[in-house]
């Protein structure tokens, strides 16, 4: 079965990242979570690459805080595709985490999204867009999707529009 690993590097992570999680299950998307660091338990991090790649990972989303070595070090693993999710644990208000994980060295991208909630949110979307390419129910999910925030856009404008007559 395929599916979208979501790997944060501590249990501090789990509020942001349950935002991920939500968006995962409201299309009915196979993923699965645990916690594992780049720095303090990198066998761990490599061992479940390996396993959850024989066992259908498709995509894998990092989320990390501070120095947020986690999607490069899973990038260094695999060649299915990482989603890193910068978070902000620090007196840097994620930057330093951003930066981490959008710097990879030529022939490792990690597609990097923003810094905390919105990240966590288009990074299930992005790996969603990923797996449509080759499941047509994901996608016409994904394209309905669409069409129901573009019609919220028209009724919210709907309630407070003011146009010079």
């Amino acid at each position: 079965m395929e599916f979208i690993s979501i790997i944060m590097g501590s249990k501090s992570d789990w509020k942001v990242m349950q935002e991920c999680v939500e968006i995962l299950k409201k299309f009915d998307c196979a993923y699965e979570v645990i916690i594992s660091s780049a720095h303090r338990s990198p066998e761990r991090t490599k061992e479940y690459i390996k396993d959850a790649q024989n066992r259908g990972a498709c995509v894998f989303i990092a989320a990390a805080g501070m120095a947020a070595h986690l999607a490069g070090a899973i990038a260094a693993q695999t060649s299915k595709p990482v989603i890193g999710v910068p978070l902000d644990s620090s007196s840097l208000g994620g930057l330093d985490a951003l930066l981490s994980t959008v710097q990879m060295p030529s022939g490792m991208p990690v597609a990097t999204m923003a810094i905390g909630k919105s990240g966590a949110i288009n990074a299930a979307y992005f790996a969603m867009q990923i797996l449509s390419l080759k499941n047509e129910e994901l996608s016409g999910k994904l394209i309905e999707d669409r069409v129901i925030k573009s019609k919220k856009v028209e009724l919210d404008s709907n309630e407070i529009e003011i146009r010079i007559v």
